[in-house]
C-alpha cells in the first residue's frame, strides 16, 4: 500500500460527559421506612467503617465519626479482621452511632447525596485511613463525591489539537481496553477499537470453564467510572463480570465502535509520517491501516500455555485448555484428567468432581490457599438493603474494600535477610503464616494424612499465586472418585495420560489448567519501532517497560497491563489497569498539547523504573533465587508482578514527567 493508503480514521467525537464520572450514578435512593428495631438488626450485621462513612456523607456531618472509632486497619496475616480490626468496645459504640445516624436519615427523608465539600471528604478519609493522608489522592481517584476525583483525562481533543488529524488504535476489549476507550471518549480523541473475538470481554469472554469466578472481592474489581453496587456474589462469577463489562461498554457508547473479529497482526513505525502502519486481519482479509498512536490492551494472561507433552496429538478423547473451554465438552459421567493445580484448576475441579465418573488431578506443586469462607457466598440481605436505602453506601463499601487492599499482605511475604527457614519460608511472619495455613489444611485432611502430605507446598507462602480457600478444594481432593498424581506427566496416549511412574490414567477428557505465556508479552505479534527494531528482539526475552506502559524506541505505543503491572498480595489489579489506560490517554494529550508528532520514553527513565521494580521484587517471596513461578521470564527475572502498593502506582502514573520523554 502507498503511504496514504488505509484509513487514519475514526471521526472526531464529542467528549463524553458522565455525571460524577460514574456510569452507574444513582440520583435517588429508596426511602427508609423500617422501625428502630429493624434498623438495629441491620446495623448489627453491617460492615461498620463503610456504613459510618456513608452516613456521615449522606448527613453532611463528619462529626459523627468520633476519633476513638477510627478502624485501626489491622493488617491481615491469615484471617480477615472484621471492621478493619475494631475492638469490641469500638464496635459497640460504632453501632450506637450508626443507629442514631440511620434514624436521622429516616427522619430527614434523605434520599440523595452530591459532591461533598473538600474538607468533608478529607475528614471522612482521615477516619477511614486512620490518619494516613498519603492514601488520600489515590482514594479520591475512586470517590465520586470528591470534588477532586482525578481519573478524567483533563483535556479535550478540540481544545488541544484544533483541526489536527489524529487517531488512536485500541487493541482489545477486556478490562483495559474498555478503560482506555472510555477515557478517549471523555477526551473526544478519535479512536478505533478492534477485538479478535466475536464478542467483548477479553479474558472474561474467553474463560468460560466450569466454576470460573473472581479470586478477589468483587467490589475491588470494578471501574472508578462504573461503580455498580448490586452485585449478586461476594466473589463474582465469570458471567457476572462479563455482563458488567458489556453493560459498561453499552452505557458508554463503546460497543458500537468495536470492530469484532479483527486481529492485530503487526505494526511498523513510519518515522517520516510519525504514524503506525498496522496490519489487521479482519472478516474481509488482511489490510494495512494507519494510526498516530496504538494502545495495546492485550494484557498478560492472553495466550494459553500447553506444555509439549509427548504423544499429545494422539489422544483419542477431548482435550481443552481452561481458557479455550468448549461448551460442547461434557464431563458428566466421564473419566476426566485435569493437569495443573493453579487458579483455574482450583475452580474447575470443585465444580465438576461430583458429576464425573473418575477424576485424576496431576499436581506439579501444591497451591497455598488463604482462608475465604465467603468465596462462593452471595451478597447478604443486609448489604442489599444498605445499597438500596443509604445514599452511596455501596460506593463507600467499594472504597473501603480498595483501602483495605492497599497494605494487603505485603508484610507476610517480605523476605528477611539471613532467615534460617529457607526454602520453606522467607521470614518469621511468613513462617507464622505457613504454620497457620498448614494447621487449617491438617483439619481439612484429618482423615486423609497421605493427602495432607501432598497438599502442603514445599515453597514459602506467597512465592506463587495464592488461592482462596473455603474448603471445597480439600473436599474435591478427598472425594471417592478423585486420584491425585504428583509424579508428573510422562506422556499422553490415545487412552489417557501416563504419569511419571509409568501408570496409565484412562481419560475421556483432558483439561489443561497449565496457565499462560504470561511473560511473553504480545506473543505472536510483530511490532517494528524506530530503525526497524522489532519489539521482541529489543526485549531479547526480558520484557521491560516504563511504568509497564512505554518502551524506548517505540513512540506513541502504549501497553496496558504490561510488564510488572500485576498485583498479587495487595491492592487492585483492576485499578492498575485503569491507571495505565489513563496514563496512556494522558500521554496522548501531552503530545497534542505540545504540538508534537511523537513522544518516546528514554532509556534512562526506563532503566531507573526497572531497577526500582527489580529491587522491590527481590525483597519478596516470589523474587527469591530458589523460586520458580510464572511471574518470571526464562532468565528468572520477575517480569509480571508489581512489588509495591497501588498508592505508588497511582503516583507513578499521575504525570508525564518532562525529563522521562523526548518529544518530536
Amino acid at each position: 500500500m502507498t503511504p496514504d493508503a488505509g484509513s487514519l480514521a475514526a471521526p472526531p467525537v464529542a467528549p463524553l460527559t458522565v455525571p460524577y464520572d460514574d456510569l452507574f450514578w444513582r440520583d435517588e435512593y429508596e426511602p427508609i421506612t423500617e422501625s428502630d428495631d429493624e434498623l438495629a438488626r441491620i446495623v448489627e450485621r453491617a460492615d461498620l467503617p463503610a456504613l459510618l462513612a456513608a452516613l456521615a456523607a449522606a448527613l453532611g456531618d463528619p462529626s459523627i465519626l468520633e476519633g476513638d472509632l477510627r478502624p485501626p486497619l489491622t493488617v491481615v496475616d491469615t484471617y480477615a479482621q472484621p471492621h478493619g480490626g475494631m475492638t469490641p468496645v469500638q464496635v459497640d459504640r460504632a453501632r450506637s452511632v450508626a443507629l442514631a445516624a440511620l434514624r436521622r436519615l429516616r427522619a430527614g427523608a434523605i434520599r440523595s447525596v452530591g459532591v461533598l465539600p473538600a474538607e468533608q471528604v478529607d475528614a471522612i478519609l482521615d477516619f477511614l485511613t486512620n490518619g494516613q493522608p498519603e492514601y488520600w489522592p489515590s482514594l479520591k481517584h475512586e470517590l465520586d463525591l470528591a470534588p477532586d476525583k482525578n481519573g478524567t483525562p483533563g483535556f479535550t481533543y478540540a481544545d488541544v489539537a484544533g483541526d489536527r488529524e489524529f487517531s488512536v488504535l485500541v487493541v482489545g476489549t477486556g478490562v483495559s481496553g474498555i478503560a482506555a476507550s472510555y477515557r478517549l471518549l471523555q477526551a473526544g480523541v478519535p479512536f478505533t477499537v478492534i477485538e479478535e473475538a466475536p464478542e467483548l470481554g477479553g479474558t472474561w469472554w474467553k474463560n468460560r470453564y466450569p466454576g470460573v469466578r473472581l479470586d478477589t472481592p468483587t467490589f475491588g474489581y470494578s471501574y472508578s467510572f462504573a461503580q455498580k453496587t448490586d452485585w449478586p456474589h461476594q466473589f463474582a462469577e465469570g458471567a457476572e463480570i462479563r455482563d458488567y463489562l458489556v453493560e459498561v461498554a453499552d452505557r458508554a457508547g463503546i460497543t458500537e465502535r468495536i470492530e469484532f473479529g479483527t486481529r492485530f497482526e503487526s505494526a511498523r513505525w513510519d518515522e517520516e509520517a510519525a504514524q503506525w502502519v498496522v496490519a489487521l486481519a479482519g472478516p474481509h482479509g488482511t489490510e494495512e491501516r494507519r494510526f498516530h498512536a496504538v494502545i495495546s490492551a492485550l494484557g498478560q494472561l492472553d495466550r494459553p500455555h500447553i506444555p509439549d507433552f509427548p504423544g499429545l496429538e494422539t489422544f483419542a478423547g477431548r482435550a481443552v485448555h481452561s481458557q479455550d473451554w468448549d461448551e460442547t465438552v461434557d464431563t458428566s459421567g466421564k473419566r476426566v484428567v485435569v493437569i495443573g493445580t493453579g487458579a483455574s484448576a482450583y475452580q474447575i475441579v470443585p465444580a465438576i468432581y461430583e458429576e464425573v465418573a473418575q477424576l485424576t488431578v496431576f499436581q506439579r506443586s501444591a497451591p497455598w490457599m488463604i482462608p475465604a469462607d465467603s468465596y462462593h457466598e452471595p451478597m447478604t440481605e443486609t448489604f442489599d438493603w444498605l445499597q438500596r436505602k443509604v445514599p452511596y453506601h455501596g460506593q463507600w463499601f467499594r472504597l473501603w474494600t480498595v483501602l483495605l487492599g492497599i497494605p494487603g499482605r505485603f508484610h507476610t511475604v517480605t523476605a528477611e535477610e539471613g532467615w534460617h527457614g529457607v526454602p520453606l519460608s522467607v521470614s518469621a511472619k511468613n513462617h507464622e503464616v505457613r504454620e497457620a495455613l498448614i494447621a487449617r489444611m491438617a483439619e481439612q485432611y484429618r482423615d486423609r494424612p497421605e493427602l495432607l502430605e501432598l497438599a502442603i507446598p514445599n515453597y514459602p507462602p506467597g512465592a506463587k499465586r495464592m488461592l482462596r480457600d473455603n474448603g471445597v478444594w480439600a473436599e474435591a481432593m478427598q472425594a471417592p472418585r478423585t486420584t491425585v498424581v504428583s509424579s508428573g506427566v510422562g506422556r499422553i496416549t490415545p487412552e489417557g495420560v501416563v504419569d511419571g511412574d509409568g501408570v496409565l490414567h484412562e481419560a475421556d477428557v483432558i483439561v489443561f489448567a497449565t496457565g499462560f505465556k504470561a511473560s511473553d508479552f504480545l506473543d505472536g505479534i510483530e511490532v517494528f519501532g524506530r530503525r526497524g527494531v522489532e519489539l521482541h528482539d529489543y526485549w531479547a526475552g526480558d520484557s521491560r517497560a516504563y511504568n509497564g506502559i512505554a518502551v524506548p524506541g517505540f513512540p506513541n505505543f502504549f501497553l496496558i497491563y504490561g510488564p510488572n503491572v500485576n498485583g498479587v498480595v495487595a491492592g487492585s489489579g483492576h485499578l492498575m489497569m485503569e491507571r495505565a489506560a489513563e496514563y496512556a490517554v494522558r500521554a496522548v494529550g501531552e503530545l497534542l498539547r505540545r504540538g508534537a508528532r511523537s513522544l518516546d520514553v528514554t532509556e534512562a527513565a526506563t532503566d531507573r523504573f526497572v531497577s526500582w521494580v527489580d529491587a522491590g521484587n527481590r525483597r519478596m517471596a516470589w523474587g527469591q533465587d530458589y523460586i520458580s513461578n510464572w511471574y518470571q521470564n526464562a532468565a528468572g527475572r520477575v517480569v509480571t508482578i508489581w512489588p509495591y502498593t497501588n498508592v505508588e502506582y497511582w503516583a507513578a502514573t499521575e504525570t508525564i514527567a518532562d525529563g522521562d520523554y523526548t518529544f518530536d
